[in-house]
């Protein structure tokens, strides 16, 4: 850190001799200002206020101790002391003076008759002068000849609070740092044992040092908060703004107050605890905001390398093992010393050119040290997953960014070591890498058999299936006989009057938990099982449901600019196609009623933090039964018309078959990116690049082909797949077909036949726009 020196030249101390035989001349000139000049000075007991009177300057002893020091403080509490000019050289007199000397320093003299220098500002060589306490609790020197050059500031040598407009962090081209350092004691303001620094080797993060031993850090900037304070999201609405800086020159941290906000400062205490304070002027006192460390998962690398700490896990002393590691010493553990950290149980296989490793997410954590990170916020998360996969020293990656929504931006890759890793709230994401065995570990029968679609490398051969499939779902009809019903999408219900039964007609004695979706009961069925009950609150879901999930609906990536586009890769592609698919299936088949959506399009798919598809907005839904079709007559039809279907749009006729078309236009959309236009030119164009062999053409040019590898035998896949653009609903798919085709290879139907705008059948005449379509705005219909 940049100090101050109590060295001075000896005009200087000549010159103040003269203050101290004569003191009276120039205290007579002496009145309340915020501006000291050459030629006076200011003696013990004298004061500097800034022009708003927030803060004053002057003499002060701290405690209970007798020793005097030079310092600003806030004027409404005079115990905040915010700056201290001779921390390390008290005076033991109440004779202090402080003056402008012939070089043009701050010069702060013990006035015992031996002209003794306790502090100097050692300012550039000036010949006129001045100091100005700011308002912001700045003591600045400048130029007085008609410049406006600062020649020194306080805010440059920081003790230990941090206010609004000073900085911490360093001058990467001079080497200055700016750090805050606690007090000894409440009765010392000289260098204690604690200092804040900001750590500019990776993405700026805020670190607490003890004698040379790292305490406690704030985690990675991740351009909306430190990410492990999530705090900071309650108070940088109406009180303060943060400034971060990085940049060639500078790498910095500080904030600024919001107009109108109350007094606040950070300051490190000498116990070593770190407090955002906040003035509350009703009961005049310092209100504490924030306070870290704030338990024992902030101290730093509790639980070791690859170790995580969870502070509600108290039985297993806090600490635990990422997926796909064990405690490096099982009998340190077990004497609930965990600083060794955990191993990686089985080894990584990633070679020059391939390799068999996968990640596991790691959701709400405070993200690891990133001081042997590597940064690079100029690409997107998908590219940073690439370069991981690169790289076979990458252990790890995360987004550097999370600002936007979706899945973040930048990236940040770890090689060595991933440490001081907690769960926080509102924490980020880690993508941590493992060996293919540690990944498909635990899973469930459904998860490892989407694997075997999905989480395979990624061929053109998938991509293609799918994409036929989306042609293929808005013909094919005829799949009722000879396809098995497919189990895993069978839920058993209850009745409602079962349901009210159970939890005496919702009774508030039965309550066991609310949220903003519904309130949840506890309840007994007749065969004695306890369950519970979520009643929902109809009102909300369309409007909260969408807001809840934070990567909103997919609408936004597919049609979104290039950048929103990249974040759903193929991969994810295919698992929301895969998640829509089983999400409709169950709605048809799996409950024990036929629920027909009527309003499936991508601003209804909704996508939690892990792209996971929620299919949403159902008050448009309606039970079905076979042989009760839609009247004929209806007249309103629900769907936007780039998404209903023929039979629907022309002659009001609703079954089961105008989700399945819904879901071909949505498998389209999805794989192509092309807006709700002119589906029926979309769609024979689609048929005309399948049967030239071009299929691939279709796919969405801004994430670029999939990887050419091998993928499953798909021959009579493909014209499985391309019956999704037959006109009849006959010839249409149940969706619990789709779902079998997109898990097994032993779906087999017939080749599809051509698809034509008319298919045939008699209906009203439409207008132009309803032949052409929807318009380009049907997606975002709600």
């Amino acid at each position: 850190m940049a100090k101050a020196t109590t060295g001075i030249c000896l005009v200087d101390v000549i010159l103040f001799s003269f203050f101290l035989v004569a003191p009276r001349a120039f205290a007579a000139a002496a009145a309340v200002t915020d501006t000291l000049r050459g030629g006076r000075n200011i003696t013990d007991g004298e004061t500097l206020v800034s022009a708003d009177g927030t803060f004053t300057l002057g003499f002060f002893s701290p405690g209970v101790s007798a020793k005097r020091y030079l310092g600003i403080w806030f004027t409404v509490s005079p115990d905040a002391v915010c700056w201290v000019a001779n921390r390390d050289s008290p005076l033991n007199v109440t004779s202090g003076v402080l003056a402008i000397s012939d070089a043009g320093s701050l010069v702060l003299l013990d006035g015992s008759g031996g002209g003794h220098v306790a502090w100097s500002s050692n300012s550039p060589y000036a010949a006129s002068v001045e100091a100005r306490l700011s308002n912001s609790g700045n003591l600045v020197v400048r130029d007085a000849s008609g410049s406006t050059t600062t020649l020194w500031q306080s805010f440059d040598h920081p003790s230990n609070t941090l206010l609004p407009g000073m900085k911490m962090g360093k001058n990467l081209w001079t080497g200055a740092e700016w750090d805050l350092t606690s007090w000894r004691s409440p009765d010392d303001p000289s260098p204690g044992t604690y200092r804040r620094v900001l750590d500019t080797s990776g993405i700026p993060d805020v670190v607490l040092w003890q004698d040379g031993v790292e305490r406690y850090r704030s985690g990675p900037w991740n351009g909306r908060w430190f990410s492990g304070n999530p705090e900071a999201a309650t108070y940088t609405t109406n009180l303060i703004t943060f400034q971060v800086t990085v940049s060639p020159g500078e790498m910095s941290y500080g904030y600024v107050s919001k107009p109108g906000a109350p007094l606040t400062r950070s300051v490190v205490l000498d116990t070593g605890v770190v407090k955002r304070l906040v003035w509350e002027a009703t009961s005049r006192t310092w209100q504490t905001y924030f306070q870290g460390p704030r338990d024992v998962c902030d101290a730093y690398a509790k639980c070791g390398a690859f170790g995580l700490c969870d502070a509600n896990a108290p039985s297993t002393s806090f600490c635990g093992c990422l997926r796909g590691f064990s405690p490096t010493s099982p009998a340190a553990w077990a004497m609930k010393d965990a600083s060794g950290g955990c191993r990686r149980n089985v080894p990584l296989r990633c070679g020059n050119t391939t390799t068999t490793d996968g990640f596991a997410l790691v959701q709400g954590v405070k993200l690891p040290d990133t001081h042997n990170a590597s940064v690079d916020t100029g690409i997107t998360v998908e590219e940073c997953r690439a370069r991981c996969v690169a790289n076979c020293s990458c252990l790890a990656y995360a987004a550097a960014d999370i600002r936007g929504g979706g899945g973040g931006s930048g990236c940040v890759i770890w090689t060595g070591g991933i440490v001081d890793l907690r769960y926080v709230d509102q924490g980020q994401g880690l993508f941590l890498r493992l060996a293919e065995s540690e990944l498909d570990e635990g899973r469930s029968r459904k998860f490892m058999l989407w694997k075997t679609v999905i989480a395979a490398p990624i061929s053109a051969t998938i991509i293609m299936l799918v994409l036929l499939l989306a042609i293929w779902c808005r013909r094919k009809h005829k799949i009722s006989e000879g396809i098995p019903h497919n189990p895993a999408t069978t839920v058993p219900s209850v009745d409602l009057q079962k349901v009210k039964a159970a939890t005496g007609n919702f009774s508030q004695s039965h309550v066991i938990g609310q949220g903003g979706f519904g309130i949840v009961y506890k309840g007994q069925l007749p065969d004695g099982r306890m369950i519970a009950v979520k009643r929902l609150h109809q009102s909300t879901l369309a409007k909260k449901g969408k807001k809840d999930f934070s990567n909103r609906s997919l609408d936004l990536y597919i049609f979104g600019d290039s950048g929103l586009r990249l974040m759903l890769n193929w991969r994810k592609r295919l698992g929301i196609i895969h998640g829509i698919a089983n999400g409709v299936a169950y709605l048809h088949e799996g409950s024990g009623e036929c629920v027909i959506h009527r309003d499936l399009k991508p601003p209804n798919v909704l996508l939690d933090d892990s792209f996971r598809p929620k299919i949403a907005d159902f008050g448009t839904a309606k039970l079905f039964t076979a042989d009760q079709p839609e009247p004929s007559n209806l007249t309103v039809v629900v769907s936007p018309r780039g998404y209903a279907s023929p039979e629907y749009a022309w002659r009001g006729e609703m079954t089961l078959k105008c989700d399945v078309y819904s879901f071909g236009v949505v498998l389209l959309k999805t794989l192509s990116g092309q807006r709700n236009g002119p589906m029926y030119s979309l769609l024979p164009h689609a048929w005309e690049l399948w049967e030239q062999g071009r299929a691939m053409s279709l796919l969405d040019a801004t994430i670029g082909l999939p990887l050419s590898v091998s993928g499953p035998d798909h021959t009579e896949m493909e014209d499985e797949l391309a019956r999704c653009v037959q006109d009849a609903p006959e010839e249409r798919p149940a969706m619990s077909a789709v779902v079998a085709m997109l898990t097994s290879k032993s779906s087999r139907v017939d080749r599809p036949k051509r698809p034509g705008v008319h298919g045939g059948r008699s209906r009203p005449p439409l207008r132009e726009s309803e032949l052409l379509g929807a318009t380009d705005n049907d997606d975002d219909l709600t």
